[in-house]
Parts: C-alpha cells; sequence; structure tokens
C-alpha cells in the first residue's frame, strides 16, 4: 500500500495535531466526531445512522465476499493539563490527551481511506467504531444499545504503547488487561463528642480495620498465580476536630483477569464489610459498580495479527498482561476478538501530563491495521 501511504501521510499528521490540541472528555466528543464526520463524508466513506450523541461508526464494504469485522479506536480526552511543550499542545486548559486517543483516531481515519481505496480487493465488511468515553470504562455500552454489532464475526481493538519504540508490536494470546470493578462501602455509627466516644459508635476505627482486611483478599483468599489487585483509593469522615462524625465511606477499584476471582471478590467485600461492622457495633452498606470485564486475545486471531505484523517488517514482542482495563472487552461477549499494543515511542507513561505519541508511527499504524484487515478469510475456514 506504499502509494496510497505516501498521498495520506500529510493529511493524517496535521489531523492529528488537530485532535491532539481539541482533546474533549468522555461523554463530550461533539467537535471531535464532528471534525471525524466531516474527514469521512470528504473521502467518500459511509458512515451508518445511529442515534449517537457522540461518537460514530463508518463502514467499508468489500467488493469480495468475506466475514464482518470491526476495529474500535477511542476518541475522549483526560482532564489533565498537558506539559508536553509541543506546538500542537491542547488549547483547553485542563484537558489533553494522555491516552493516545488522538493516535487511535488518526490511525482509524488512515485505515478507513487505505480500505475505501482497496475496496476492490476487501474481503467483506469493515465497520471502524469511533467510540465514545472509554475512560469512562463504559463507553462501549452507547455504541452497543445500537445493532452495530449483529452481523460482526471478529473485533479488533489495539492501543498506544509508550514502553515500546516505534515498529514494535506487543502481541499475544491470552488476557491482556483486567476486568475493572469499583466499589463504594459506607460505614454507618454514631456521631458524638470527640471527647466521649463512649456515647457513640466511632466509624473511624470500623473503616480502618475494614481497608486493612480487605487488603488480605490477594494474598490469603486468591490463587498465587491468578493476577489480581484490590486498590482503596478514597477514605472519608468526619468535617471537624472535636465532633466523632456518624459516617465513614470507602470506595476503590478491584482488578481480575479470572471470572470466578472477580466474583469471590464482590462476595468477600460484602462479608468482611457487613461482619467487621458489626463487630463493632456499626453497620456497612456496600455498593457494587461493575465495568468492563476482563480482555482476551483469540489465539488465532493472535496468531494472525503477529504474522502479517512481521510479513510488514515489524518486530512483534510478547504483550505485557495489566491490570488496567478497557472496555473493548464488552465487544468481545459474542465474538472473538484481538487487542493490540503499538509502540508509539519510549516515553512518559499514558495518563501522566509529559505523555506524547511519536507521529512517525500515525501511518505506519494505519498502514498495518488496513493490511490486517484486507483479506482475514483464512480465520473463518
Amino acid at each position: 500500500m506504499g502509494e496510497q501511504k505516501g498521498q495520506i501521510e500529510e493529511s493524517l499528521i496535521r489531523w492529528f495535531e488537530w485532535f491532539h490540541s481539541h482533546p474533549e472528555l468522555s461523554y463530550q466528543e461533539y467537535e471531535t466526531t464532528a471534525k471525524i464526520r466531516a474527514i469521512l463524508l470528504e473521502n467518500g466513506i459511509e458512515i451508518l445512522q445511529y442515534d449517537l450523541e457522540t461518537g460514530l461508526v463508518a463502514m467499508i464494504r468489500g467488493e469480495k465476499e468475506g466475514p464482518v469485522q470491526i476495529l474500535r479506536c477511542d476518541i475522549d480526552a483526560l482532564p489533565i493539563q498537558e506539559e508536553t511543550g509541543l506546538s500542537y499542545a491542547s488549547e483547553c486548559e485542563g484537558r489533553m490527551h494522555a491516552c493516545g486517543h488522538d493516535f487511535h483516531i488518526t490511525a482509524g481515519i488512515g485505515c478507513a481511506l487505505l480500505l475505501q481505496q482497496k475496496r476492490k480487493e476487501l474481503c467483506g465488511t469493515v465497520k471502524i467504531i469511533f467510540q465514545p468515553a472509554e475512560e469512562s470504562s463504559l463507553g462501549a455500552l452507547m455504541i452497543l444499545k445500537t445493532d452495530v454489532m449483529h452481523d460482526v464475526d471478529f473485533a479488533w481493538g489495539f492501543h498506544t504503547d509508550p514502553t515500546n519504540d516505534v515498529r514494535v508490536f506487543g502481541i499475544r494470546e491470552g488476557y491482556v488487561t483486567a476486568a475493572v470493578d469499583r466499589f463504594v462501602i459506607r460505614i454507618k455509627g454514631a456521631g458524638c463528642h470527640g471527647a466521649h466516644p463512649e456515647d457513640g459508635v466511632d466509624p473511624i476505627p470500623v473503616a480502618a480495620a475494614v481497608v486493612q482486611a480487605l487488603h488480605t483478599i490477594p494474598g490469603r483468599n486468591i490463587n498465587a498465580f491468578h493476577p489480581s489487585l484490590i486498590s482503596v483509593t478514597r477514605m472519608q469522615a468526619g468535617n471537624t476536630w472535636n465532633v466523632i462524625p456518624e459516617t465513614a465511606e470507602l470506595e476503590g477499584t478491584v482488578r481480575t483477569m479470572d471470572k470466578k476471582d472477580r466474583a469471590f471478590y464482590e462476595k468477600r467485600l460484602y462479608e468482611i464489610a457487613h461482619n467487621t461492622a458489626e463487630a463493632y457495633g456499626a453497620s456497612a452498606e456496600t455498593e457494587w459498580i461493575a465495568g468492563p470485564p476482563a480482555t482476551y486475545n483469540d489465539a488465532r486471531m493472535a496468531g494472525y495479527s503477529i504474522r502479517k505484523a512481521q510479513e510488514c517488517g515489524f518486530n512483534v514482542v510478547p504483550e505485557e498482561s495489566s491490570l488496567g482495563g478497557d472496555d473493548f472487552s464488552f465487544y468481545e461477549a459474542e465474538i472473538p476478538g484481538c487487542y493490540l499494543k503499538i509502540g508509539t515511542g519510549k516515553g512518559a507513561a499514558i495518563h501522566q501530563p509529559e505523555f506524547s505519541v511519536s507521529k512517525g508511527v500515525i501511518c505506519m499504524a494505519a498502514e498495518y491495521l488496513a493490511v490486517l484487515m484486507l483479506d482475514i478469510r483464512e480465520l473463518v475456514l
């Protein structure tokens, strides 16, 4: 695809700089959606008519028989003040593309343009999902309210990887990101004067005991060979120095790879909170907010994507497992999927104010994704 690549590279870089300098937060990606729509329509690419407030789905229909595939490209930014010093840095105070979604958008557009030019060779149909609100962990559900997945056979996702150099891909089969769940525990005691704790039930020692007990779950209840964790990230009680409060509240996250472990954490968290509170004469209320499941790479799709990457001259290393999450996993509920890491140059980690993507990877990634999806009929044989 060398000729087509040369024709679009300048445009892709210009578009990338625009998306980078105009970041929008989850569920607020109005300008981003409008820009994507304008570029696609200008290039004759079909956009499916779904009732989405933000985000959209483009479709390229091949002229040869073949399966239906999706490519998920997330489009939202983060509430972080950019500190990259780039000439095209964010123009929006307190917002930046610190997770590479500007790269995902642009590579997805480039892939769409290349596949549109190669329709005669394209086997089957490719739907490119420009998805809102990935950073909320639930943005995929907005897309899944439509019928976009009703005829899909394979799901592809990809993500920037600042731990690897340009031209290095991280790919492997099996679980690659964790299930992401959130919890809130509300402990109710009895408030009283700080000088007379005997007149009440102090919820603060209860909360402290619950935190300590929760942290025993990974080391004492879960198989040591099963990656998982629980983190209490917020603890709040009281509002002055001489009053014992009535309530305390804990909030945090649980990350698991194994489905049974995920269910166990929810059950054990409830037991620990309620039984510990009861032991102190207090009560507890728990709330479990389920997020996306773990992302699992289909073995055949992973093998195929490795082979295509090598044929394109890229280096492939085993993708590292991460207890971070991605709502791409929702698309894999009924069909096989594969989630790839594309090296974008070693540097600051994602979600950091210094994070940036090497522009040299944009067209390369678009070309690889187009090659990947051009003819995958071997996967249905």
